[in-house]
Formats: structure tokens, sequence, C-alpha cells
């Protein structure tokens, strides 16, 4: 049986989410869903938090030494293959998998994420290309990283053209990186943008569309799986198409620094 991984967030309130194996997982919305009732979620992916408060992004050019160390090909993703990522299809999310697409779609104040499990994640490179179909305002969309279940980090593109971070540890979220604007996030539907990430240790790095955005240090989570979500805050529906997963491993020792005479 297929492995499902389905979480949904209601407006105003965290993600309702779930990390079972083997059974689908679709949120609770009220009023409920008008055919089968859903599971109760187990995990909450978006758990509520402080607003964090806007800063400004640094300009950075140089890339080609932001993201060293990239060694052998160990994903080459062309979702062809549904059983690799977690799918569903209820009344207010989907997560389908069709014409070498992974395509997320949520009802106004939904949230819903898939992953792919069969590898576990430690110090790598990825890059994946989103297409955005329907997205306003603080609707946002991205990747997840070093997944646990209940823990993670999540980087955040939202469609009013800012980035943050966010580590969620036991289902309590916290932002380690501050919404900065961004002219590599598309202002809105429709939209294209590759996002890439170079996890090493306790380092993670962000660049769009090739270009680094910023760098978090954070070291709660050593390894995981890697995913996708997108969430709708407003009161129009989202739609956002993954595709194009490329995944290096990478091999790199970060300069030990000279102690100060």
């Amino acid at each position: 049986m297929r492995r499902i991984f389905i979480l949904f967030l209601l407006f105003g309130f965290p993600l309702l989410a779930a990390c079972l194996p083997l059974n689908p997982l679709p949120a609770t919305e009220s009023p409920p869903p008008s055919e089968t009732p859903l599971p109760t979620a187990t995990i909450d992916w978006f758990p509520a938090s402080p607003t964090p408060t806007l800063k400004v992004l640094p300009t950075t050019t140089a890339t080609q030494a932001l993201n060293p160390g990239i060694g052998k090909q160990i994903i080459n993703d062309t979702f062809s293959n549904a059983k690799l990522w977690d799918t569903v299809n209820s009344d207010l999310a989907s997560a389908t998998v069709k014409n070498k697409r992974l395509t997320l779609a949520v009802e106004p104040g939904v949230s819903i994420a898939s992953l792919r499990r069969d590898v576990t994640l430690d110090n790598f490179y990825a890059e994946i290309t989103a297409r955005i179909s329907l997205c306003r305002t603080d609707d946002n969309y991205g990747i997840i990283i070093r997944s646990t279940g209940v823990s993670f980090y999540r980087f955040i593109l939202s469609c009013n053209g800012l980035i943050h971070v966010e580590r969620i540890k036991d289902s309590v979220r916290q932002v380690i990186y501050e919404p900065v604007p961004s002219g590599d996030v598309p202002p809105g539907a429709p939209g294209e943008v590759q996002i890439g990430i170079w996890a090493v240790g306790g380092e993670m790095r962000l660049f769009l569309n090739g270009r680094y955005q910023f760098s978090v240090a954070e070291k709660t989570f050593p390894s995981g799986a890697f995913g996708v979500f997108t969430q709708s805050k407003g009161d129009t529906p989202v739609t956002v198409t993954f595709s194009d997963l490329k995944v290096y491993d990478v091999s790199y020792t970060f300069p030990t620094k000279t102690p100060a005479p």
C-alpha cells in the first residue's frame, strides 16, 4: 500500500498533519468535507508562532563558492513514480503525481505537504523547480528538509515576495530566519522559481534561481527526509507544481578558525 503523508492547515490555526506510514491523513476543517470523513491528524506541522520582524536581505552576487563540495548525484527524480511521494486526494486538498510533476492544491485556509521518504539526507545539495499557478499575498510554498515527522526545517517562499525559515521541533514552531524580500521570489501567480538548498552539518544555505539568498546556522536536526508544501493563508485556493528534483552528495569540511594569539 502506498505510504501517504498529508497535512492540512485551517486558516488562522496551525496545520493539521499526519505522518502515519500506511493510512491517508486528510485534515479537518469547519465545515467538514461533504463526503468521506477525514481522520484526526496527529502531527502539527504549522504550529503558531509570533509574527517575525522584517529585515532587509543583503545583496550577494558570488554563488559558485557558496555551495562547495558537491559530488555525485544521488537522486534524479522526474516524478514518474508516484509511489515515491506522499499523495492524497480530498475535497480540501490534494497531492498528486502526474505528467512528471507533483501538484499540491489546497482550498482557502488549508495546507498540505508531501515527503519523499525512501532516502534520508544529511549532507546534500538539492534543487527543485516550483511553478505557481494560484497564489496571493501571504500564501506560501517551499521545501521541507531533515524531517523526522514532528521535527524538521521549513524554507518558506511567500507570494508577497518574502522568504524565511522555520524550525519545528516536536510540533513547536520557531522562526530561525526572519522574513526578507527577494527579487527571485515570483510576486504571485503565475510564476516559476528554482529552489536550491545546500545543507552540511549545522549550516544550511538557500539558493533561488541559482543565486545565494542567505545562510542559517542550526544544528538541531542532522538528517531526515526531503519534502515540499503549500499553504493558503487567505480566502482563495493555492496551487503549486513541483518538478525536476535533483539531489547531490556533499563532502565538505569547514575551515578551522585560527586561534587568536
